[in-house]
């Protein structure tokens, strides 16, 4: 095992006894050491609970044989962090989180992991961490948000929060009902409630055989939950005794099976960034072209909030992700899982599926999957559309260009009532490099669509978006504008075209408009250029790469 390189022979003797003095039992040394990679925090709505889960999972893991040790993991809440400088530091996190799973499972010689986790980067993060790591692996994420209720309408944050602030300043709600969403929207512990990151980052978790059957969409509150937490425990020190890895897991087929269901779910856009990140530890060769070819194969079959009507509880109990990949059929790769279990076996297991929730490939939500990608003199190198949360009215639009170099500078127009139908939104220099951190643009999107502009207004990024938007905005555009991408010679009053079913993302310049900008316009210095996030800006890579480091 690779924990005898710290309990056995002679010479590890006072190696023992630092064992010993953390409270192990002699019996302790001759099992698995497990780590349980733990990102509880108090300050995350997703990861309040986690401190009950880690309990179930120790009691699991000394169940099974093994010998379970927690160590923290840092996590950021999207939505708290959204809107301020602080959402800077959410996309770099990934890569801190990622640094500190491969640091502490090495330095410990941990012979297998649990990923307690379950918001947005914090995923994505442990999942590249083990990668590099590659001992055996089981994610648990800590579940889904129960939806908010105000007489008998559901509530979510996206809708009934940072939408609302749009709507409130619209004059379309009082005061008095936006006291009430503010307080009744997020009733319970647990990821937002809706298809946002963090729940698409647990289903495609599962969907890779990372995760037991059910464990994406099994819901925060429920005492279910416990017992996958504990059956993992218990599972991961068998995958410990004989081996099984994540890159015995993480394949190209697993990983293509992530992506189909990315497509039929409607599932975040964010994605796109992370599954490439997580293939580039893999080691498997994933590209724009793979979720361009993927998405136009596969029918979106969930209508899935923000964009639809269903939220993960209705998921959960509609059959989940086996039965989703059941309703896939033979478009998933028979992979095998940490549960034992092939993909198949996993589908063919289940026994009930809500058609209303689940469509069928015959009488699908779009022919086409969630996400499109974008090619055009805007987006060379690619762009990212979540084209299952856009009106069917806005798949097509031409607009004339309102520029921003920031998203605080588009925030105090849009609330100010200065974007008017016809505009597209450019809101540039918060890529990867320039924001730095690529921050997520759910605050000016979601003003938006409250202040009801998204049927007539566009948004164009070379930042991000929060798994919750919805409309006509699309991020990742690559080059960057600090990268000297054609986005950072954009002018007001530009001609911009937006074609979704035909992938393209145009502005109206002939080559010689380009040549002469690019003599004439200088770009804005780094934003940052110290601490951690000068050093992030210095060593990220593009969008369009999965924003990894080099």
């Amino acid at each position: 095992m690779h924990s005898d390189q710290i309990k056995k022979g002679l010479e590890r003797m006072p190696n023992r006894a630092l064992l010993y003095a953390a409270g192990l039992h002699p019996s302790h040394m001759d099992r698995p050491f497990i780590g349980i990679a733990s990102s509880y925090t108090d300050i995350v709505p997703g990861h309040t609970q986690m401190r009950n889960l880690e309990r179930y999972v120790e009691r699991g893991i000394e169940n099974g044989g093994g010998t379970p040790f927690i160590f923290g993991v840092p996590a950021i809440c999207d939505g708290i962090a959204m809107g301020h400088a602080g959402m800077a530091f959410s996309l770099p996190s990934r890569e801190l989180i990622a640094d500190t799973i491969e640091t502490i499972a090495r330095a410990n010689a941990f012979d297998g992991l649990i990923l307690l986790t379950n918001c947005d980067k914090i995923t994505p993060g442990m999942i590249m961490g083990a990668l590099r790591v590659n001992v055996p692996v089981i994610v648990v994420t800590a579940g889904p948000m129960m939806t908010g209720r105000h007489e008998k309408r559901r509530l979510n944050l996206i809708t009934d929060t940072f939408e609302a602030v749009g709507q409130f300043k619209a004059g379309l709600i009082t005061e008095e009902t936006r006291q009430t969403l503010e307080a009744e929207a997020c009733p319970t512990c647990g990821s937002c409630q809706g298809m946002y990151t963090a729940n698409t980052m647990a289903c495609l978790a599962e969907a890779m055989g990372l995760s037991l059957p059910t464990c994406a969409t099994t819901m925060a509150v429920l005492t279910k939950k416990l017992r996958i937490a504990y059956e993992s425990g218990q599972k991961i020190v068998g995958l410990a005794r004989n081996k099984v890895t994540p890159k015995d897991l993480v394949t190209r087929k697993s990983m293509e099976n992530a992506l189909r269901l990315d497509m039929a779910l409607g599932g975040s856009s964010n994605t796109v960034l992370h599954l490439m990140a997580i293939a580039h530890e893999a080691g498997v060769d994933i590209s724009l072209k793979d979720f361009d070819r993927i998405s136009r194969a596969t029918p979106h079959l969930c209508s899935m909030n923000p964009a639809g009507k269903w939220y993960m509880e209705d998921l959960h109990h509609a059959g989940g992700i086996p039965a989703v990949m059941r309703m896939l059929g033979k478009q998933i790769h028979d992979t095998p899982t940490v549960c034992g279990k092939t993909a198949h076996q996993i589908m063919a297991e289940v026994k009930y599926y809500d058609a209303d929730v689940i469509k069928s490939p015959e009488n699908p939500e779009h022919k086409e999957g969630g996400i499109a990608i974008l090619h055009g003199n805007l987006a060379p190198d690619g762009a990212v559309v979540k084209q299952s949360a856009v009106e069917p009215e806005m798949l097509t639009f031409t607009g004339t260009a309102k520029v921003f170099n920031s998203e605080e500078d588009a925030m105090k127009a849009i609330l100010a009532k200065e974007i008017e139908k016809g505009m597209v939104v450019v809101i540039r220099y918060e890529g990867p490099s320039g924001g730095p951190g690529m921050r997520e643009m759910l605050s000016p999107t979601a003003a938006i669509v409250g202040m009801g502009l998204h049927k007539h207004v566009a948004l164009i990024t070379d930042g991000r978006f929060s798994g919750g938007t919805r409309g006509p905005c699309i991020g990742h555009i690559s080059p960057e504008a600090a990268a000297g991408g054609l986005i950072a010679y954009l002018k007001d009053g530009d001609a911009i075209t937006i074609d979704i079913p035909n992938k393209t993302l145009d502005v109206k310049l002939s080559e010689a408009d380009i040549a002469d900008r690019k003599k004439t316009m200088t770009m804005p210095p780094p934003k940052i250029q110290t601490g951690y996030l000068g050093r992030y800006a210095r060593l990220v890579t593009s969008a369009s790469t999965g924003a990894v480091f080099k």
